[in-house]
C-alpha cells in the first residue's frame, strides 16, 4: 500500500540539528544515497584541497563563505555570498573556508568503485604539491580526519617542503587545468530575471552542461523518471508529489528525494517555485 513520502522542512531540520554545524563536526548529511545532500556550518579554516571526479553544487543559506580553488594553475578565491548558488566543475582542486554563524548546502554524487578522491596540500605561496593522498571516497566526513592526521605527522608538514628529489606519481584522475569557473550568482535575482519565462514555459534550466542538471519549475505538472536520484526542493508555494511509494505535500523551504529509476509526478500549484537536482556521472568522463 502506498504511504506518505518523507518531506523535510529544511528550516526546522536545520534548527533540530544546529549542534551538528558547530566545531568540531560542522556538517550533517540530510540524504546519503546516490546524491549526497549535506549542510555545513563553521568556522572551518583549512589548507587542504579536495580533488574529485564529480561536480559540487553550493548554495549559501546563511552568511558567506570562500571556496579557495586552483584554476588554470593559479590560486583563486570564489566568494559565495548568502543566497548565492555556485556549481563547481569536476577535477578542479578546492578548499572550502567557512565562518562562524554560517550554513551552506552542498550536493555531490556517489563515487563509482573505480573513482578516487584526492586530498592535496601545496607548498605555501605556490601551486607546487607538498603532500597528497588518494582514496576511494564513500564517506568524506569520516575519511577526511585520518588523512589530515597522517599529513600532520609527516615530514612535509614539519618542513613545509617535499623531500628533496621527490617526484609525485601521476594522479589517478586528470586534474582540470584549462577550465575557467563561472561566478556564483544570487538565486533570488535569477528567479526574478527569468520569472516571465518560468511562468510561460512552466520551467527553466539553471545548470545542464555537465554532470548536474538543475531545473526551476513554476506552475504546472512534472512527470519524470530519472536514471539516478532526484532531489526536489520547494522554494515557494505548494506542490504535491506522488509515486508508487506514496505521496506528499511540499511547501516553501521543504524537500524530498526520489529514488533512482522511480517514476514520479509533481503538481506545482499557482505561485509555486521549485528546484529539481539530478546528476549524470558519465557526463564529464572522457569520451572513448
Amino acid at each position: 500500500m502506498a504511504g506518505r513520502l518523507e518531506v523535510i522542512n529544511i528550516q526546522r531540520w536545520l534548527e533540530d540539528n544546529k549542534a551538528s554545524f558547530l566545531p568540531p563536526v560542522c556538517n550533517k548529511l540530510m540524504y546519503a544515497g546516490q546524491l549526497k545532500v549535506m549542510f555545513i556550518g563553521g568556522p572551518n579554516q583549512r589548507k587542504d584541497y579536495h580533488i574529485e571526479e564529480g561536480e559540487e553544487l553550493f548554495f549559501q543559506f546563511e552568511g558567506d563563505m570562500v571556496l579557495k580553488i586552483v584554476e588554470k594553475g593559479e590560486h583563486k578565491d570564489v566568494v559565495i555570498k548568502e543566497g548565492e548558488i555556485y556549481l563547481h566543475p569536476s577535477r578542479i582542486p578546492h578548499s572550502p573556508q567557512r565562518y562562524k554563524n554560517t550554513i551552506g548546502l552542498v550536493i555531490e554524487r556517489e563515487r563509482s568503485l573505480e573513482e578516487r578522491d584526492g586530498l592535496r596540500y601545496y607548498v605555501e605561496g605556490s601551486t607546487d604539491p607538498l603532500w597528497e593522498e588518494w582514496f576511494h571516497c564513500y564517506d568524506l566526513g569520516t575519511q577526511l580526519a585520518p588523512v589530515i592526521k597522517t599529513f600532520f605527522a609527516s615530514e612535509e608538514y614539519r618542513t613545509g617542503q617535499p623531500p628533496q628529489g621527490k617526484v609525485f606519481p601521476p594522479p589517478p584522475i586528470n586534474i582540470d587545468t584549462t577550465t575557467a569557473t563561472n561566478d556564483p550568482f544570487t538565486l533570488k535575482q535569477w528567479l526574478a530575471d527569468n520569472d516571465a519565462e518560468i511562468r510561460r514555459q512552466g520551467r527553466k534550466t539553471l545548470f545542464e552542461n555537465g554532470e548536474f542538471k538543475v531545473v526551476v519549475w513554476g506552475e504546472g505538472v512534472q512527470e519524470t523518471q530519472n536514471t539516478g536520484e532526484a532531489f526536489l526542493w520547494q522554494l515557494e508555494g505548494e506542490s504535491e508529489v506522488s509515486c508508487e511509494r506514496g505521496s506528499g505535500k511540499m511547501e516553501g523551504s521543504s524537500c524530498t528525494i526520489m529514488q533512482a529509476g522511480e517514476k514520479f509526478t509533481v503538481r506545482y500549484r499557482p505561485g509555486s517555485l521549485a528546484i529539481t537536482v539530478t546528476t549524470d556521472p558519465l557526463a564529464n568522463k572522457p569520451k572513448a
